[in-house]
């Protein structure tokens, strides 16, 4: 980031007119009421892309949250089991290829912002490689589940069943390399709503196979890992083949040789994206082996993992609002607009405060209900209660720090964010949730106030950046990066010239 931040502090009504024709920026505007207009504008434009994203978001989280559910009404101990690999095994999994995957929404929508629609396909190639390669070393992971757990003292019984079902669930893996780099190639040309319907029909398809298998046939966790696996490949099958048909005319041009070149600084980029994404996913999953350590480890690790599924669909939301605004950033700063891409952060902001306000409310309110439908045991029900009011102010909390990780994406600050998440959740929640729950008693009440700690300093971090940021620099790296990855953009001189604002500002 530049140290020129001296034009975003300027009041915002000097920096809000967004101009609709393409490669303009936004233009000085003189009254609250042009302001206002333009806000609705962006708003519009924010949940044309968050709106389908957050059903997709939705759909594919509740893959494996309605199999919990279905497992839960089984015996509690297969409930845990379930819900360890769901967060820890594949949790762990999941954040990496996300993570890594995520890297593409940074070159890829700054490709497609700057037009350089050719590349998107090399670009996602190129993902597919890195992540086959890091699906190789994760494998392990799902081989030696249960000593793994073991290691970290999780109840044996709990590591004995969690190991099985994470055998099952391999296929599942290797479905993560392809989906994610898909999603994120289609997410920067803006096709969600072909994601939504894809994750849509899914989600219907998975219903059916637990119903089928869990119920029916009474397979108990062999058919919840049948259910998952066949609807992950499910969801890759239909993305791809949307792609094939060639719904992506000039970024889908066929598999090509390019994706093997520059694969040492694609996959620094990755690692970047992957670190930042897995700190986060990392946390909440050692909270659930750790509550295994705990008095009543069984009742503690249910209520823990019956939060955590909700706190994960509500997440699953603003990460629709971080997708919007990780597609809107990275676009406005590939086609030299950093204006637009400033003012749009102000707006989804705006939007992701209002909404957790919407979810904190009701979950104090029905703090002796929400447990009800994911267990019949009244003590992980009543476990689940005596959380409420501290998982209702992370809901709160976590409708910023999702949208400001979209804009470290959308921006390429990767690394930057990585080492912030590093400090705040492992330097500074961890040990105080360590100490409130085993030092001072409080269980999982201690443990989620040590959560809340962290993700509140890292959102008040983020905060801070994104305010002190310049986005005419920005906007610069962004044409940079296009060059060193993507082949020729627009030079400067002739961007100025297609670009007022950015002729008189950036070039300055």
């Amino acid at each position: 980031m530049a140290p020129e931040v001296d034009r975003l502090t300027e009041p915002l009504i000097r920096n809000t007119e967004v101009d609709q024709h393409p490669g303009h920026d936004l233009k000085e505007i003189k009254s609250i009421k042009q302001c206002l207009n333009e806000a609705k504008e962006e708003n519009k434009r924010i949940w044309q892309l968050a709106g389908p994203a957050i059903f997709a978001s939705i759909a594919r989280y509740s893959l494996g949250a309605t199999t919990q559910i279905f497992a839960g009404h089984l015996t509690v101990l297969e409930l845990d089991a379930v819900s360890t690999v769901n967060m820890v095994i594949a949790g762990l999994d999941f954040g990496i290829m996300l993570g890594m995957g995520s890297a593409l929404e940074t070159l890829c929508g700054q490709a497609y912002g700057a037009k350089q629609l050719q590349m998107l396909g090399v670009y996602m190639q190129r993902s597919w490689i890195i992540l086959t390669i890091m699906c190789i070393f994760l494998l392990p992971i799902y081989l030696f589940a249960t000593p793994i757990l073991l290691f970290f003292h999780q109840n044996e019984d709990i590591a004995s069943l969690a190991g099985k079902f994470s055998l099952y669930m391999i296929p599942q893996l290797f479905s993560y390399e392809l989906n994610f780099p898909i999603q994120k190639f289609l997410q920067a040309q803006r096709k969600v709503n072909i994601t939504a319907v894809v994750s849509a029909a899914t989600l219907v398809f998975h219903l059916f196979l637990n119903w089928l298998l869990i119920v029916q046939l009474g397979l108990g966790l062999v058919g919840a890992a049948i259910a998952l696996n066949a609807s992950w490949w499910f969801i890759v099958f239909g993305k791809f083949t949307y792609i094939a048909m060639g719904y992506c005319p000039g970024a889908w041009n066929g598999f090509s040789r390019l994706a093997f070149k520059d694969l040492g600084s694609f996959t620094k980029l990755s690692i970047g994206s992957a670190i930042m994404m897995c700190l986060e996913f990392w946390f909440l999953m050692i909270l659930i082996v750790i509550a295994g350590n705990l008095k009543n480890a069984q009742i503690a690790v249910g209520a823990m993992s019956i939060c955590m599924n909700l706190y994960g669909w509500q997440i699953m939301i603003f990460f629709g609002l971080n997708a919007a605004i990780s597609v809107r950033i990275s676009n406005e700063l590939g086609a030299g607009r950093p204006r637009a891409a400033h003012f749009s952060i102000l707006v989804v902001l705006m939007s992701s405060v209002t909404l957790g306000i919407f979810f904190f409310v009701p979950v104090v309110a029905l703090r002796d209900v929400y447990g009800v439908p994911f267990t019949n045991n009244p003590e992980v029900v009543n476990a689940v209660s005596s959380l409420a009011v501290l998982f209702a102010c992370s809901l709160l909390l976590n409708s910023i720090q999702p949208v400001l990780s979209g804009v470290a994406v959308g921006a390429g600050w990767q690394w930057l964010v990585a080492y912030v998440n590093l400090g705040c959740y492992y330097l500074i929640g961890f040990p105080l949730g360590y100490v409130f729950a085993f030092l001072f008693d409080e269980g999982i009440q201690g443990m989620w106030a040590g959560q809340l700690a962290g993700v509140g300093l890292q959102t008040a971090i983020l905060i801070f950046i994104t305010l002190k940021t310049s986005w005419d620099f920005e906007a610069i790296q962004a044409s940079s990066r296009i060059q060193k990855w993507g082949g020729p953009t627009m030079s400067p001189e002739v961007n100025s010239e297609e670009n007022p604002s950015l002729s008189s500002d950036v070039l300055a």
